[in-house]
């Protein structure tokens, strides 16, 4: 499939990246596959754009990413089937089907590791930051952030400075500036060697709540690793957290004072599983494993019979929960009960508790009810 085919199919009604790559898992052929197997109303706007484009309203989609992409340099639409396309994304149960990129997409050819924290660092969390960007800049890593303020632009401008590549994963367009106060950064990311801004939204979307932990999934999705500085309890970097452990990604922390309020989630995830980290070296150790080829083979789904998409349906508890009640349950007892390591029992209990399943009290662990 060519790049006007790939802006069509993530133009069509009623679809999504999930479902986009559910199609993609059947290796329908183009196009006749995808009319028998889309949902009846996608399959009827892909019939209109094949037969009449001048008619479809999916051309205008088409026409307004040419014309992005011809007004500027260093603007690319990259795809599953373009060459500087990031395999690991395809590891994501939703990878984007689209990606407006603006700047060196040389940015992607080397390692990635995620950086993220609080918007309020300490000034610990802001030297930490700083330092930590620019060792592994200096060692050919490419930091990965989502150029927020705080942590993630300390991160991202250190890594820059220091000579290296930083990625900027954006919840608005590549060409809106958000937040304002990192024009500068934009700036930097767009033009300067190393830097790269990504999108799955077209060039002029709006910044929306809604879209901020959609894009942390591909921040960790392109990183083997994420690395979280400083970050409260109610931090929304525990989301990315808890995407790197669903991605069965590297996650790290750094430790803090018990009377810093900063630290608290970082302490959080340590007690549940992160791996502590006190320089670049604990890290390379984890990612050593990495080191060959920086990219784990991809997972390639079977291809189940065409036929129409199944409905979606919300995903299946852990079966952890079904050990869990109202009554304390200590972590020995549920690894006992389900016979995994211990390591693996607290990774997938942080996960339940970032997403509001289970709670940790006095005695043990508790589900939470749930509305």
């Amino acid at each position: 499939m060519n790049t006007s085919e790939w802006l069509v199919v993530n133009a069509l009604p009623g679809m999504g990246a999930l479902r986009i790559t559910q199609m993609v898992a059947r290796q329908p052929r183009w196009p006749e596959g995808w009319l028998a197997t889309l949902p009846a109303n996608a399959a009827s706007a892909l019939r209109l754009w094949l037969e009449h484009p001048e008619r479809s309203p999916l051309q205008r989609c088409v026409d307004d990413a040419r014309a992005w992409q011809q007004s500027g340099p260093a603007r690319h639409i990259l795809h599953r089937h373009h060459p500087a396309w990031p395999e690991l994304l395809n590891e994501l149960p939703d990878p984007p089907a689209i990606l407006w990129a603006q700047g060196d997409l040389q940015a992607l050819e080397g390692p990635r590791i995620a950086m993220v924290g609080t918007r309020k660092p300490t000034s610990e969390g802001n030297a930490n930051a700083q330092g930590f960007a620019r060792e592994l800049a200096r060692r050919g890593w490419c930091v990965v952030s989502g150029m927020a303020l705080g942590i993630d632009g300390i991160a991202q401008r250190a890594a820059l400075s220091a000579g290296g590549s930083s990625i900027a994963v954006l919840g608005c367009g590549v060409d809106v500036i958000y937040p304002a106060q990192h024009r500068d950064l934009h700036e930097q990311l767009s033009c300067a060697p190393g830097g790269l801004l990504l999108s799955e939204h077209p060039p002029g979307t709006k910044a929306r709540p809604a879209f901020f932990p959609r894009r942390n999934r591909i921040v960790t999705g392109l990183s083997l690793g994420t690395l979280v500085i400083e970050a409260t309890e109610k931090s929304g970097s525990l989301v990315s957290a808890r995407l790197a452990l669903e991605q069965n990604k590297e996650l790290f922390a750094l430790p803090g004072s018990l009377h810093n309020v900063q630290a608290q989630g970082c302490l959080h995830l340590l007690r549940n599983g992160a791996t502590l980290v006190r320089h670049v070296d604990d890290m390379l150790e984890e990612l050593q494993q990495w080191a060959g080829s920086f990219l784990p083979a991809s997972v390639k789904a079977s291809s189940p019979p065409l036929g129409p998409i199944a409905p979606l349906s919300e995903p299946l508890p852990d079966e952890l929960l079904n050990v869990l009640s109202a009554t304390p349950v200590p972590l020995d007892s549920l690894v006992q009960h389900t016979g995994e390591s211990v390591s693996n029992c607290q990774q997938r209990l942080l996960m339940l508790e970032l997403d509001g399943w289970v709670a940790q009290q006095v005695g043990g662990w508790v589900r939470l009810p749930r509305p």
